[in-house]
């Protein structure tokens, strides 16, 4: 068990107005290699932001300020011990390559609940994007996080 330290806020990296599950997910990280997944022991996500701005679950946690060994998935590699992840479907232009903010607005609705819901009850840990993280060359979530949590009153220390 570890202390969280952050909040990591990812996108799916598929093309707008494509909807992914949750099943989906569950291959792409967790079926072995041979079968086109990652190989993975669970997925990289706690809970999975839909289109429609419905939240599912997609890895049980008991909701304190602790990452307990059945609460870890795998989201960014070298933090997952110590964060919990969020991943919003979308993030590519419709070309499939070229990362764009893609949040519908039920998207961003639900994303500032669940971000402004955690940050009210954890306000010591760090709210990022996958992309601010040392060593991540990615442009995951395909919006700047610090500039959004501004715009939606959550300041972090």
């Amino acid at each position: 068990m570890a202390r969280m330290k952050y909040l990591v806020l990812h996108c799916t990296a598929t093309p707008e107005g494509r909807e992914v599950t949750s099943e989906e997910i569950r291959h792409w990280h967790t079926d072995p290699v041979s079968k086109g997944g990652r190989g993975w022991k669970q997925v990289g996500y706690t809970d999975l932001i839909h289109l429609d701005g419905k939240v599912e679950r997609l890895v049980a946690n008991n909701e304190d300020a602790e990452v307990d060994p059945w609460e870890v998935t795998n989201g960014a590699k070298g933090y997952n011990s110590v964060s919990r992840h969020v991943v919003y479907v979308g993030g590519l232009a419709k070309d499939g390559k070229s990362a764009k903010d893609t949040r519908t607005p039920a998207q961003l609705k639900a994303m500032t609940d669940y971000v402004r819901n955690f940050h009210e009850r954890f306000p010591q840990i760090k709210i990022v994007g996958h992309c601010d993280l040392a060593g991540v060359k990615k442009s995951c979530p395909s919006f700047d996080v610090g500039k959004w949590l501004q715009s939606i009153g959550v300041y972090q220390q």
